[in-house]
């Protein structure tokens, strides 16, 4: 099994670390100190040796912070934690509602004029300082400070040694050399010298390479620097890439050169404000190397999947599609008897999918919630939690497989037995808005932000909501969770072909159940109607049959109906031929028209 299910903190634990790192916060003078979930990749899914915040708290998500001073300790924590964060923290520590609560203007109520405020710069972009030392005005003053966790952290886990390996050029359709022209010429273009890259993905992007270092991403961590004539310098350990062979255009040192590195380049030299450490500014300006603040050049060539990454997503979509069929036919036949659990389930589909022969790792952990825990919008099971599926409930399944193609994300809410009509009313409202995502036509130019209330609406119109974005990027075999690109009502950045998101509203209900419908959507260019203005669009990756039994046919309108019946129309052509017997049988009745 790539997923376990045992309960990886406890609130227990949290209180006596809470008081070792006070302790060191007043040995290095300091009035509040910030403990990240972000390593010094600013990745949203980290090495064991790197959880530092779950270390400390018991909290688990992928995305939050903790703020210690003296008396308080606040877990910054989104829409998406709320109920988690509850269960896995202790007393000692107070959940706050981020981002509405800055952790700045947090601070700032709480500390005195001149206050020291602790923070790893390896760990924290200058972005985040910036604003955290706006928002603090008088009150404080961002401090760099040693990891004070690793020096507490006695048992802490190695780093991650995983070999790196070659991603074919059949899947990434353009070879490194013709990337590291283009990203040179960007970087050049904007009149750089060279650019440095801190995102394990854009490294393994350029370089066409894949690896092993953080769970359920194929990333190998590393530092580089991209240069202007197109030479890349990798920092990691070499002992990684000698299954590879030399690239004389490629220089691989320890990661401790990384900094000495940085001192010897001629600027201005590209750092990106938002993903880099603050440290790697810091160390050019100290050594009177001028900083460009740019965007990392690969981030949105990286997004702007190509025609062979686009096949190898479709392709991996139809095999997984595939896989989470056999697991609905198998779950309609046997939770009706009373013997699946949560458990029961993840294992039964993540043997479905390795059944392909072609699964290389699931994408995240499975979120297998049965009831109310369906309600925990990224509930984990464990062996403390888990329950089984009962008749009349609702059960949420999100998951995804990483194969060597593509990478999918998909999630599917289905009912135990018969539903009531409140479920099958909000479940109908969810898949309402995950159609107005689907059928979106929009003008060239707009952004994430302009659709996401298409997903909403039907919600909004019974009272109803969710506490998360509507979409995310998504890599090509890399990061199920992929920038720049997103369906929110904060994204500004532009949607263009070839990015690929999820389409994911959802309603949930504490301590009743959770529904959400995910299905994959690539942009694409929309065919010409009326005055043929330049239009997008989205084209659907993902063919799974949404659950017929919780939809009100009567709440629908005609267009919706036949979007239904013809996307599972496609359903069946495109995965009908993958599958057989009993399984063929069920995939048939479950795409019957409405």
């Amino acid at each position: 099994m790539f997923q376990t299910f045992t309960a990886a903190t406890s609130p227990e634990q949290g209180p006596p670390r809470l008081e070792a790192l006070r302790a060191e916060m007043r040995a290095e003078g300091l009035d509040a100190y910030i403990v990240p979930r972000a390593d010094a990749h600013q990745g949203e899914y980290v090495a064991p040796c790197d959880e530092r915040l779950a270390w400390l708290t018991g909290f688990t998500g992928s995305a939050g912070f903790a703020v210690i001073t003296a008396d308080e300790a606040g877990v910054f924590i989104d829409g998406r934690y709320k109920l988690q964060v509850r269960a896995q923290v202790a007393d000692d520590f107070t959940p706050v509602d981020w981002p509405a609560t800055r952790p700045g203007k947090w601070l700032a109520g709480r500390l005195t004029a001149g206050a020291k405020v602790g923070f790893d710069p390896w760990l924290h972009t200058a972005d985040e300082i910036e604003k955290l030392a706006k928002d603090l005005g008088d009150a404080g003053v961002p401090t760099p400070a040693p990891n004070l966790v690793d020096r507490i952290w006695t048992d802490r886990p190695a780093p991650p040694d995983a070999p790196a390996f070659a991603h074919p050029i059949e899947f990434a359709g353009e070879t490194s050399g013709d990337k590291r022209r283009r990203m040179a010429d960007v970087v050049t273009g904007d009149g750089h010298s060279a650019a440095v890259l801190t995102l394990p993905d854009s490294i393994c992007w350029l370089l066409n390479i894949r690896g092993n270092d953080i769970p359920r991403n194929p990333v190998v961590q590393a530092f580089a620097i991209l240069h202007a004539d197109a030479c890349v310098s990798l920092f990691a350990d070499s002992a990684k890439f000698e299954a590879l062979g030399p690239d004389p255009a490629i220089d691989i040192a320890p990661k401790d050169a990384f900094a000495e590195a940085l001192r010897s380049l001629e600027g201005p030299v590209r750092v990106d404000r938002t993903t880099a450490p603050l440290a790697v500014s810091e160390i050019l300006s100290d050594a009177g190397i001028e900083v460009a603040w740019g965007d990392d050049p690969c981030i949105l060539a990286k997004a702007r999947k190509n025609d062979a990454e686009l096949a190898g997503m479709r392709e991996a979509h139809l095999r997984d599609g595939a896989a989470m069929v056999r697991f609905l036919a198998w779950l309609d036949a046997e939770a009706p008897g009373g013997g699946v659990t949560e458990i029961g389930a993840v294992t039964a589909l993540e043997g479905f999918r390795r059944a392909t022969n072609s699964l290389r790792e699931i994408s995240f952990e499975t979120i297998s919630g049965a009831g109310p825990n369906g309600a925990i919008v990224h509930y984990r099971v464990t062996e403390g939690t888990n329950r089984p599926l009962k008749q009349g409930e609702l059960y949420l399944v999100d998951s995804g497989g990483q194969y060597p193609d593509g990478t999918t994300d998909i999630t599917r809410t289905v009912v135990v037995g018969a539903p009531d009509d409140e479920q099958r009313a909000c479940f109908t409202r969810v898949l309402q808005g995950m159609i107005a995502i689907s059928t979106a036509r929009f003008p060239r130019g707009l952004a994430g932000r302009d659709l996401d209330a298409l997903a909403r609406a039907p919600l909004w119109r019974a009272g109803l909501d969710y506490d998360h974005g509507t979409g995310h990027g998504v890599g090509a075999y890399l990061s199920v969770h992929e920038g720049p690109q997103r369906i929110s009502r904060i994204s500004e950045v532009k949607l263009e072909e070839g990015m690929i998101l999820s389409n994911e509203p959802g309603y949930y209900r504490e301590g009743a159940f959770g529904i959400r419908i995910e299905n994959l959507i690539v942009v694409e260019k929309a065919p010409e109607l009326g005055d043929k203005r330049d239009h997008l669009s989205f084209e659907t990756l993902t063919f799974v049959p949404i659950d017929r039994r919780l939809i009100d046919k009567a709440m629908l309108a005609r267009w919706e109906i036949d979007w239904i019946d013809s996307y599972h129309r496609a359903v069946l052509e495109r995965i009908g031929p993958r599958v057989d017997g009993d399984d063929l049988a069920w995939l048939k009745a479950a795409t019957r028209p409405l």
